[in-house]
């Protein structure tokens, strides 16, 4: 330690001056909102010299922080456009049916308007960048010893980002993904799909579309749902609303009007101190809302249903005009929360 460095009397004291450090060190170099997240950051790194970590460790966490800062940087010029993530075997030749139901459903989902993120490997994830075009594809690619380069879609695109680490790729996957399209796949396609699953399940994803897509004809999720049923809902592992967090199809149009379903008119949801606020792109009627309170009533703590016409106070004008329906969540009923979304984008 330099003998010019200052001495405080406890740790308050030396959090104090951290604190105002950083906000001074901010204020010139990095202006904007937000100081006070990036003041926390930087008195995160500064404890981090203090705890002795490791030169390993630290490199895990530059490395990291560097590679979700430009994934960040790269999707937010694309943040007003939904996109899909499309999972899959690297293996399926492109004379295969599953990979040419991707590309189908790729195609299909990229007229509706929505942009498609995949691997950027080759097979499946090729597929979803040839339906859905250059233009409309995002490449989340992992470097491997063995594989894998960038297909020749998405390859020397800016919107291909490489990532040295499994965790921060897959957040990417989920966290800019508005509905996970998943095709027959290795322990990759699998470990993906139980994850969205246990985040969606846990509450720790927003709701999302989960659809499991096979060749016409094909077998591959029968099989998993035919396990999942038996072994994890059998043996009580699961509950049975929780076998409606995902769709089962054969046939890439199916998966699109599935996807596309979920947003017919619930938009997007958050929680506001205790309540549930599900914004939705049209109102409800009352009658609706009446049966809600009737049918749904398990998955509420206290209170009742009930709707508003626009934003909350807190929600700090985020989507304004938009109508909400509020009520206390349990926050254990993930299965039946997304039967729930289904009545409300079902309702007439």
């Amino acid at each position: 330690m330099s003998n010019n460095a200052p001495v405080f009397a406890d740790r308050a004291e030396r959090s104090a001056a951290r604190a105002e450090a950083a906000a001074e060190f901010l204020k010139t170099f990095a202006p904007g909102d937000d100081h006070d997240l990036l003041s926390e950051m930087m008195v995160t790194i500064t404890r981090l010299a203090t705890d002795e970590c490791g030169r390993g460790e630290l490199k895990i966490l530059n490395r990291a922080f560097k590679e979700l800062r430009y994934a960040f940087k790269m999707f937010a010029p694309y943040s007003e456009t939904p996109k899909v993530t499309v999972f899959g075997s690297s293996r399926t030749q492109p004379s295969h049916p599953q990979y040419q139901e991707a590309v189908k459903f790729s195609r299909m989902i990229r007229e509706k308007g929505w942009m498609v993120i995949t691997g950027a490997g080759d097979g499946i994830m090729r597929a979803g960048h040839e339906g859905a075009t250059r233009e409309s594809s995002f490449g989340v690619n992992i470097s491997l010893p063995f594989e894998q380069d960038a297909n020749d879609i998405i390859k020397g695109d800016p919107k291909l980002v490489n990532f040295k680490y499994f965790f921060t790729r897959k957040l990417l996957f989920l966290k800019e993904a508005k509905a996970i399209v998943l095709f027959p796949g290795g322990f990759g396609t699998q470990d993906e799909g139980f994850e969205a699953l246990t985040l969606i399940q846990t509450g720790k994803s927003d709701p999302v579309p989960v659809v499991l897509v096979d060749e016409p004809g094909g077998t591959y999720w029968q099989h998993w749902r035919t396990y999942v049923k038996a072994e994890l809902l059998g043996n009580n592992m699961i509950s049975a609303d929780d076998m409606d967090l995902f769709y089962l199809t054969d046939d890439a149009e199916k998966a699109v009007d599935e996807v596309l379903r979920f947003y017919r008119r619930y938009h997007s949801s958050r929680f506001v101190r205790d309540q549930y606020v599900m914004r939705l792109n049209s109102p409800l009627p009352d009658s609706f809302i009446a049966m809600l309170n009737d049918e749904y009533v398990d998955i509420v703590k206290d209170g009742k249903f009930e709707q508003t016409s626009g934003a909350l106070p807190e929600e700090d004008g985020e989507l304004p005009d938009l109508p909400r329906l509020l009520f206390r969540f349990n926050r254990r009923s993930l299965g039946r929360l997304r039967n729930l979304i289904n009545a409300v984008n079902d309702c007439a």
